[in-house]
């Protein structure tokens, strides 16, 4: 059974991961950290990461930027691998990131869900085969208490169709200041932001006379809660490296 140091544990992806945990053969979790310890499952929540002092396997954090060298540190030190959900990292977090992995298994994908995955490879191979007769959109919609625009899973399914162009296209993120024509080498990237909308991501590649879209939508947080777990399973005992997603679905494939 794997052991888990949950990290944002009384937040609303946290008490999802929690749920799903307790249901679990697989999976337990040990401690949780949290800026608000109320003890809302079976294990004890801290504010301080040296206060717990039990054997854990994996760490995962769904928390807040504020807290990721924190995190970090405490992982490092403890030898402990850890699967990064916090979005919004800064590129000095993810160059610290990538020195992390150097050290201890790391896990980090800018969405958790299988789904969305699913669509970012699809996403790569439609760009690559349609490259320089259609126009690529993409459309990000997610609630109101979302911090961080656009979406990382929208950057990341907009960095997979760069990587598989041959000519590196530019990401436009708003048009309305600028009065010219759209370009042929661009990525449109809009985001919405209202009500409780968990996210949706709609990719369209725009030709004459035809249009694919390539969409998700996901209905409940508990998607991004079961692919956290997953990860936090597939990580412990795995040798110091930088993992993510893709490597998830191939061992599952």
């Amino acid at each position: 059974m794997t052991k888990i140091i949950l990290s944002g544990a009384n937040g609303r992806m946290g008490q999802a991961i929690s749920r799903l945990a307790e249901e679990s053969d697989a999976c337990k979790v040990v401690c949780g950290f949290d800026i608000n310890t109320v003890q809302l499952a079976s294990y004890p929540v801290y504010d301080r990461y040296e206060d717990f002092t039990g054997e854990a396997d994996v760490l995962i954090d769904f928390s807040n930027p504020a807290n990721f060298e924190n995190i970090i540190a405490y992982a490092t030190k403890n030898n402990i691998p850890c699967v990064i959900c916090t979005t919004g990292l800064g590129k000095d977090q993810l160059a610290l990131l990538s020195e992390t992995a150097k050290k201890i298994p790391v896990f980090y994908s800018a969405n958790m869900s299988l789904g969305v995955n699913l669509i970012i490879e699809l996403a790569s191979r439609a760009a690559k085969l349609l490259e320089g007769s259609f126009d690529i959109e993409i459309i990000e919609k997610h609630h109101n208490q979302k911090l961080d625009a656009p979406s990382g899973t929208a950057l990341a399914i907009a960095d997979a169709i760069s990587e598989s162009l041959e000519n590196a296209p530019q990401y436009v993120y708003d048009r309305h200041s600028v009065r010219k024509k759209r370009e042929s080498n661009e990525i449109g990237i809009h985001a919405v932001r209202g009500g409780s909308i968990v996210g949706e991501h709609d990719v369209i590649f725009a030709g004459n006379n035809e249009v694919i879209t390539l969409s998700h939508s996901a209905t409940s947080r508990e998607v991004f809660a079961v692919g956290a777990i997953r990860a936090g399973i597939f990580l412990a005992g795995k040798p110091a490296g930088m993992y993510s997603m893709k490597d998830l679905v191939n061992e599952i494939a």
